[in-house]
């Protein structure tokens, strides 16, 4: 079966086409600059190797990403299939809708259901959205698969979900935790059954731009460090992490305005907002190495942050049998995976620091064979992932 999962950020596309249930990639692209004049796409067939990077593209909308994509993908040169009508289904990573958590059909009550929720997850429903509905203008008949983000979350206890506000909260606007990152720490859980024949106690730690841990026991998920939206957990890039609740009233009460407040969280928090230099955390680490202070601080706060999940999720399983680090955060910070695995040393973790400090996007163990806890690099695949689920549905 002939799979094509689609990624659709805010200004960008990925896609890949897998044939399933053999995991293999027949071709990806990406779309950057969605909405510009000057977007760059990029297409490659992963059979023959033949790969194009053409700039300054006129893309005004995901529509013409997607039907340039498709163009390629049928190419008689250089595409992987004859015709549209071979992709059987599209599957996407979605990420939240009112009352559907797991895998869906995208039907047109899973999609308001999408439109509910634009208020909480404004970022990412709404580029989904307008990507779902132009691909079922131009693959219609093809089933469209939603592997929402808090689907691999569905196994969190009632206990580890519900907030300590009035329970009528909950039962009338569905507020509680949800857990996002399904995809990639779903696709971690995955590995460690391969590699290991299940999962036991493991604690995946995906940092990126936006950053979450989940504490996974015997391939369940069992918490994760995002709550009702995607603000909650360890600081990242922009948003602002775990704040008090009351912060807000009280920024109220002193002038200003909620559209100034929910921008400070989702766009001038985190790391830039703490360092005040950048949301890159390459960019504040070498202004912390010149001597930076705010810039070491925003490091300190990022790493704190994670140790604190690490130590919670660790007393909730029981122990720890794996401590996973994805993400593009996770994969390329030596950095970070020292602060934090030295942070947890008593846990019996045993980093080794030649192979902490090398680079590579293969998954390895960076812990030394005395280590109690097995400490992975996993590079992130969510593409996978939402293949393995949409082919599954």
């Amino acid at each position: 079966m002939n799979v094509l999962v689609c990624n659709v950020g805010s200004t960008s596309l990925k896609f890949k086409l897998f044939d399933m249930p053999g995991d293999k990639v027949l071709a990806e692209g990406k779309v950057e600059r969605v909405g510009r004049t000057d977007a760059i796409f990029h297409y490659g067939n992963c059979s023959t190797g033949y790969s194009v990077k053409l700039e300054e593209q006129n893309i005004p909308s995901y529509a013409e990403g997607i039907l340039q994509y498709l163009s390629h993908l049928t190419h008689p040169e250089y595409g992987v299939i004859a015709d549209v009508s071979e992709i059987e289904r599209v599957g996407f990573k979605t990420v939240l809708a009112k009352g559907f958590y797991g895998i869906h059909e995208l039907t047109e009550e899973v999609l308001q259901a999408m439109r509910d929720y634009l208020v909480v997850a404004p970022a990412h429903n709404g580029p989904y959205l307008e990507a779902i509905g132009q691909i079922r203008q131009v693959l219609p008949g093809v089933m469209l698969v939603g592997v929402f983000e808090t689907a691999f979350h569905t196994t969190i206890p009632k206990a580890e979900r519900i907030y300590g506000i009035p329970y009528e909260w909950h039962e009338k606007y569905g507020i509680q935790k949800m857990g996002y990152h399904g995809a990639s720490h779903g696709y971690v859980a995955d590995v460690l059954t391969e590699r290991c024949g299940g999962t036991g106690n493991a604690i995946s730690c995906h940092l990126g731009g936006s950053g979450s841990l989940c504490a996974i026991q015997n391939g369940i998920s069992l918490n994760n460090s995002f709550g009702f939206s995607l603000q909650a957990g360890p600081i990242h890039a922009n948003r602002i992490g775990d704040t008090d609740a009351y912060v807000i009233p009280y920024l109220l009460s002193q002038g200003m305005s909620i559209e100034d407040i929910t921008k400070g969280m989702d766009k001038q928090g985190g790391l830039l907002g703490i360092s005040g230099v950048s949301n890159d955390l390459r960019d504040v680490q070498l202004a912390a190495e010149a001597g930076n202070e705010r810039a070491q601080l925003a490091i300190d706060v990022y790493c704190a942050g994670i140790v604190h999940y690490v130590g919670a999720y660790y007393a909730q399983l029981g122990g720890l049998d794996h401590l996973v680090f994805t993400g593009g955060i996770g994969e390329n910070s030596d950095l970070v995976r020292k602060t934090v695995c030295k942070a947890v040393a008593h846990f019996g973790i045993e980093l080794d620091k030649e192979k902490n400090a090398a680079r590579g996007n293969q998954i390895r163990v960076i812990s030394t064979p005395d280590s109690r806890v097995n400490v992975w690099v996993i590079p992130a695949n969510e593409e996978l992932g939402i293949a393995r689920r949409t082919y599954e549905y």
